[in-house]
């Protein structure tokens, strides 16, 4: 299974960005779906996950409120809607997969997730 982010740039503050990842290279889409992030020198961080059906999605505190996801499980695609940038958002973005269903309680925790994407790099300027 490959996963492939991208979307990411450059933006100022205030502004907003929609990151996409496609997942490829298996004959079952994945059950969960997740955006991660990683600033220098800082631990990765749980942004957001969704399921393919029921419960969820689920955001982490930091963007909650101003990131949305979604999925398009006919297209094997999930998608991170960020709008209200602000500079701490400066990170790289990684989308991670599952082909199982996460107990909740592990749902924010990236050693939960089998497969991950390349990043993309989100850069927001004050």
């Amino acid at each position: 299974v490959q996963l492939q982010a991208y979307g990411g740039g450059l933006v100022q503050a205030g502004g907003s960005l929609r990151l996409s990842c496609a997942a490829s290279g298996s004959t079952f889409s994945m059950q969960d779906m997740a955006w991660f992030r990683q600033a220098p020198g800082k631990e990765r961080e749980f942004a957001a996950a969704i399921r393919k059906s029921g419960g969820g999605p689920y955001y982490g505190d930091s963007v909650k409120g101003r990131f949305t996801i979604s999925r398009d499980n006919s297209k094997n695609m999930v998608y991170l809607q960020m709008n209200s940038l602000e500079p701490e958002d400066t990170a790289v973005y990684y989308c991670a997969a599952h082909p199982n269903r996460i107990a909740l309680s592990a749902v924010r925790f990236s050693r939960s997730y089998a497969y991950w994407g390349q990043g993309t790099q989100v850069t927001v300027s004050s």
